[in-house]
């Protein structure tokens, strides 16, 4: 039984780029622990040097913090149960792998791998679980000495109880694993090295996790850990067994897990593409939890009032690119036009913009922002939507141009031309009574007049209000762009 405040930790490993549904995993723990007014503890499970390496383990704190799930304890941070790094802890293991085993909660283990593979191959052709069948449970002295005199060095397992093992997950409810289906495990590997078998749940205990929240793929191997959980309150090392719940999946296409494989998988690409923190924790949090039945979009700190890890579905959640997307296009309309104006202004400069740092005008840029924000997907969007601002010519493909460009279109121009260059450039309603009143001298309704007009001046069939566009560009510059479509045309 779980008793007083709420402690959850998020323990990834520093493998690679940070993983969406890894973030979705960080964000429900996070939200539980600040619903509850409860405690974060960020700790990294860093014990595989081949896969582990420094550069994630910086990349994958950044990405917490560009995030917003700050933690209560962990690295950087401190707290009572430091160090928060596993390869760090190993003295700790050990000690408490020395207690088990002198306790009777594990033995040494002398099996080889071709012994286990040959056993574990009869036991299926008998139809047989085909686990560990506890060979090494109960060697005498006399035949442990005659393994170590053939040069044989054992691992470590973990003596699992005789019966079955029942737990309420909190998300999926009761559930039972009988003794046959979680035999005796692995928790020190031979060369002395502990397992994740044993470091996760004795971290958890001298940590004091009161709620473990995980993903599914994982539920396996709690009957493990509630029998590790028990043998460790036996020794003093820990107080109670947390209480589960196990997360759904998050299926990529195909109705397959999201693998770290799949491209859509990676937070960075949606940081780089511009997502908004706000916008992708919103959509993450919902593959498997709903605010409401009817409001798929809001904030952080609602979600954070609303959060119940009960709320939690057990069925398996879909990433939708396209939903993520909108959600977050809904974010960037939320947002100020001054904060808008600046979370855009990474993707105006270099490396991002393809026009040089001094043809960057902020002045214009704030005066175009509040019509660029709500055309916006996501704030890399913002390039192609102002590059017309800050380029010396306009960029028109020939598809866009031959869109554009009917016949007739010079004739058309011209006269465009003409009423623009007497219209008044600090009125974006005289500007469209211009190009209106061309079209209308030749039998056009605005929006075939307005064509030529917006990819002359733009280079883009479609983009930005014209006559917005058109006042923050300038009178000068948009005659000029007219002028030199009209010699192509022509010419």
């Amino acid at each position: 039984m779980v008793n007083g405040p709420v402690r959850v930790r998020f323990c990834p490993s520093p493998t690679g780029n940070p993983h969406v549904g890894l973030v979705r995993t960080a964000l429900f723990n996070w939200a539980y622990a600040r619903h509850e007014k409860g405690t974060l503890v960020l700790r990294i499970e860093d014990t595989d040097a081949a896969r582990d390496s420094e550069e994630s383990y910086e990349q994958l704190l950044d990405s917490l913090r560009w995030l917003g799930l700050d933690w209560d304890e962990g690295p950087e941070v401190g707290g009572p149960h430091t160090p928060y790094r596993q390869s760090q802890r190993m003295d700790i293991y050990a000690d408490v792998a020395d207690k088990l085993r002198a306790a009777g909660h594990a033995y040494p283990c002398y099996c080889t791998t071709e012994e286990l593979d040959a056993r574990r191959d009869a036991a299926r052709a008998a139809g047989k679980p085909s686990g560990y069948d506890g060979h090494c449970r109960d060697l005498t002295a006399e035949r442990k000495a005659a393994y170590e005199a053939e040069g044989r060095t054992p691992i470590t397992r973990f003596r699992m109880p005789d019966g079955p093992i029942t737990f309420t997950d909190l998300v999926r409810g009761e559930l039972t694993f009988t003794p046959e289906n979680v035999p005796d495990y692995g928790i020190v590997r031979a060369n002395g090295a502990p397992l994740y078998t044993l470091v996760n749940p004795v971290d958890d205990a001298l940590m004091g996790i009161t709620h473990v929240l995980r993903g599914e793929d994982l539920l396996s191997s709690t009957p493990r850990q509630i029998a590790l959980y028990q043998a460790l309150i036996g020794l003093g090392l820990a107080e109670a067994v947390p209480a589960f719940g196990h997360l759904p999946y998050v299926m990529g296409e195909g109705n397959k897990k999201l693998s770290k494989r799949d491209p859509q998988s990676s937070l960075n690409l949606y940081r780089e593409r511009g997502f908004l923190p706000e916008g992708l924790l919103n959509y993450l949090s919902l593959l498997g939890w709903s605010f409401s039945a009817d409001q798929d979009v809001f904030s952080i700190d609602q979600m954070v009032a609303a959060f119940d890890i009960a709320d939690v579905n057990a069925n398996p959640a879909r990433f939708d690119l396209k939903k993520a997307e909108s959600i977050n296009a809904d974010h960037i309309r939320l947002l100020d036009v001054k904060t808008f104006a600046e979370a855009c202004e990474p993707w105006l400069r270099a490396p991002h913009a393809p026009w040089a740092p001094e043809d960057f005008d902020r002045t214009a840029w704030e005066a175009i922002a509040p019509h660029a924000q709500t055309r916006l997907t996501v704030l890399s969007d913002i390039t192609a939507n102002v590059d017309f601002l800050f380029l010396k010519e306009p960029v028109a493909d020939e598809a866009s141009w031959q869109k554009a460009m009917k016949e007739g279109s010079d004739a058309l121009l011209r006269t465009a031309r003409a009423k623009l260059a007497d219209a008044d450039w600090s009125s974006p309603e005289s500007l469209k009574g211009a190009v209106l009143a061309a079209g209308e001298e030749h039998g056009l309704k605005l929006g075939k007049a307005q064509a030529p007009v917006r990819v002359a001046v733009t280079g883009r069939t479609v983009g930005l209000p014209l006559f917005e566009s058109l006042e923050v560009l300038g009178k000068d510059r948009a005659l000029a762009r007219i002028d030199a479509a009209l010699v192509k045309l022509v010419g």
